[in-house]
């Protein structure tokens, strides 16, 4: 283990993985711990003070995965970053969005938020100032938690008409 870079704790049992996550970073030095937590009771336990950088919550992804599938203009929280307070989120942009058809260097995005991709079909797009949003674009940020709920007023579908 001394010699690895990276140890990634992927059992099906999470005290192993915790385990295995804490003697790779506190007795072999190893610079990256990633672990696998099954139940969402023991996401707490994942962090540093038990030797994880990233933790991989499997009933998390999974029920991201399917919101994912299922909604269109919601964001959607993929994965929390265990350093900072940033998490990966996903909106597929609505067809009745005010910013399809709008330039990416257009938009005034939310503070500590950043647009990491454009999946469009079956491209994956690293986004440049020229890119125009096209409706059923999936979206992918990297975002402070805090600006999560400023990210998905900006891309939602505007309800100016609608009745409150």
């Amino acid at each position: 283990m001394q010699r690895c870079n990276v140890v990634i704790a992927a059992t099906g049992d999470d005290k192993v993985n915790l385990v295995v996550s804490l003697l790779a970073k506190t007795e072999y030095g190893v610079p990256r711990v990633v672990a696998r937590v099954n139940n969402p009771k023991n996401e707490w336990l994942f962090n540093e003070s038990w030797g994880v950088d990233v933790a991989v919550s499997t009933p998390r992804l999974m029920s991201a995965l399917v919101e994912e599938a299922v909604s269109v203009g919601d964001l959607v929280r993929l994965l929390r970053f265990s350093h900072g307070d940033a998490n990966l989120v996903e909106l597929t942009l609505p067809e009745e969005s005010a910013l399809a058809g709008t330039q990416v260097g257009d938009v005034e995005w939310p503070e500590d938020t950043s647009l990491v991709t454009i999946i469009r079909g079956t491209r994956v797009l690293t986004p440049s100032r020229e890119d125009s949003l096209e409706a059923g674009d999936e979206l992918l940020f990297v975002a402070a938690q805090a600006r999560e709920e400023q990210l998905e007023d900006l891309l939602s579908v505007r309800r100016e008409d609608a009745p409150s």
